[in-house]
């Protein structure tokens, strides 16, 4: 053991380059995967750790470079150094105290932990270079001590804060999107600043005041016959690896946006095409038949005759007009209205309510709402469904229930009518709900109620958020 003691001691410099290296590492890998156009919240408090990173790097390189320059500079000189050294280590302890609660902000959570790193700051240097050096004349007592204050009152709450912020963050934040191979990786970096945060907060250099008087870099080494330097080093390696790795979610991200803009290509092109298709087929299609009907009209002799064919133009001016509205709509913003208002609008419709009795159950809860484009695709997965009900199932019946479930909203549509086949082919209808329902990141499945008798239920399980 104390062979391993002597080759620790003898090589010191290299394990304070190593550990400096660690943590520079840290900083500049974080520094070059920052995206700023993320709408990842963890984005915008990856900039605190790099600079925890960079500041830390620096300040455990001055341990390595200040006792070689010591001989050749003047002690004035030699003294700020050391000062710059022991601010180093605090700014470090205050930029990852800060890391922790850009973790939390976003959660609603310890919002008051807003100015009280700037604060624990300002007091440590306050009582470090003021009482304290007043106090004490011995300089490197004072620098031990000054050293031990900022590991207790800044280094050790701040990877804490930072650990635990960032496990927080992680579980409400990154679970959803899954992806399980990241969010383990937060979980590991996680752990490893808790652990860094006992044992660089908890052991500081030997000091004449509990618990540093017990519990120190010297009897650490004593023990162990190893450094805290190689721990940490460790840990901090740990720390760039998990993170490294984690940093794949703004890739994740960046691949779904892509994703989700050819998505929003396609639909853009399938809805011109229904456009151009309603414009020059149906709707003149529609109207000339509309002509022809209104020039039999005019030969027609009988009085009942000619009722008929009036009736029969008033219908396709009916068709006309819900054909140039539907065109209309293909090319209109989606309207903000909340879920269970449209749904209640959709249930009202006159087209509905005069064929079959309806009856609306929604247990929603306040604070879920979808967004305008998934609003939309539920309704028209739910009016296709009634549309079935009415005009193949011949239902006099339909409940429709809509409830929160677990994350997902889930509704069902249940009629009374004839049933649906067993071997159905689907048409036109139904995989346009099944596609809807795909674009929605859900499934929607059909099925027979009462063992294949009488009734068919539509049910529709969706997220409640766009996670594709």
């Amino acid at each position: 053991m104390d062979s391993i003691s002597t080759f620790f001691t003898a090589n010191h410099e290299a394990i304070y380059f190593a550990y400096g290296l660690v943590f520079f590492v840290l900083g500049l890998a974080i520094a070059l995967q920052s995206r700023t156009y993320s709408r990842l919240d963890i984005a915008r408090s990856l900039s605190w750790l790099s600079a925890f990173g960079f500041a830390h790097a620096f300040y455990e390189w001055g341990d390595l470079f200040i006792p070689i320059q010591a001989p050749h500079i003047n002690p004035t000189l030699f003294r700020f150094l050391h000062d710059v050294h022991l601010l180093l280590l605090a700014l470090s302890f205050t930029f990852l105290f800060e890391f922790g609660v850009a973790l939390l902000n976003p959660l609603g959570r310890a919002r008051w932990l807003h100015g009280v790193s700037g604060a624990v700051l300002a007091t440590w240097i306050f009582v470090v270079y003021f009482p304290l050096a007043s106090t004490i004349s011995d300089f490197q007592t004072w620098h031990n001590m000054a050293n031990a204050l900022a590991r207790y009152f800044i280094g050790l709450p701040a990877g804490l804060v930072a650990g635990y912020g960032l496990r927080q963050h992680t579980f409400q934040r990154i679970v959803p999107l899954k992806v399980p191979h990241i969010v383990k990786m937060l979980q590991y970096a996680g752990i490893l600043l808790l652990i860094y945060a006992v044992l660089s907060g908890l052991i500081p250099p030997a000091v004449p005041f509990f618990p540093g008087n017990v519990v120190n870099s010297t009897t650490f080494m004593q023990l162990f016959k190893v450094p805290p330097a190689v721990f940490t080093s460790l840990l901090g390696l740990g720390l760039v690896v998990a993170m490294i790795r984690a940093l794949e979610v703004f890739d994740v991200e960046t691949a779904r946006m892509i994703e989700s803009m050819e998505q929003q290509q396609i639909l853009t092109a399938e809805r011109d095409r229904i456009a151009r298709d309603l414009h020059d087929g149906a709707i003149q299609k529609v109207y000339t038949a509309g002509l022809l009907i209104e020039s039999a009209q005019k030969m027609a002799d009988s009085d009942p005759l000619s009722t008929r064919l009036e009736k029969a133009v008033d219908v396709l001016n009916d068709a006309i007009s819900d054909l140039r509205h539907n065109l209309s709509e293909l090319y209109s913003s989606p309207q903000e209205e909340p879920f269970p208002v449209a749904m209640k609008k959709l249930v009202d419709d006159p087209r509905f309510r005069s064929l079959v009795d309806i009856s609306l159950d929604l247990e929603l809860p306040d604070n879920h709402s979808l967004s305008p484009p998934r609003t939309d695709h539920v309704l028209a997965i739910v009016n296709e469904s009634l549309s079935n009900a009415v005009r193949h199932a011949r239902a006099r019946r339909v409940k429709i229930t809509a409830r929160s479930l677990d994350g997902h909203l889930r509704v069902a549509v249940e009629d009374d009518g004839i049933g649906i086949p067993v071997n159905v082919e689907a048409g036109y209808g139904l995989r346009n709900m099944h596609d809807r329902a795909h674009l929605l990141g859900g499934e929607v499945n059909v099925n027979a109620l009462n063992g294949g008798g009488k009734g068919t239920r539509v049910t529709l399980d969706i997220p409640w958020a766009d996670e594709r």
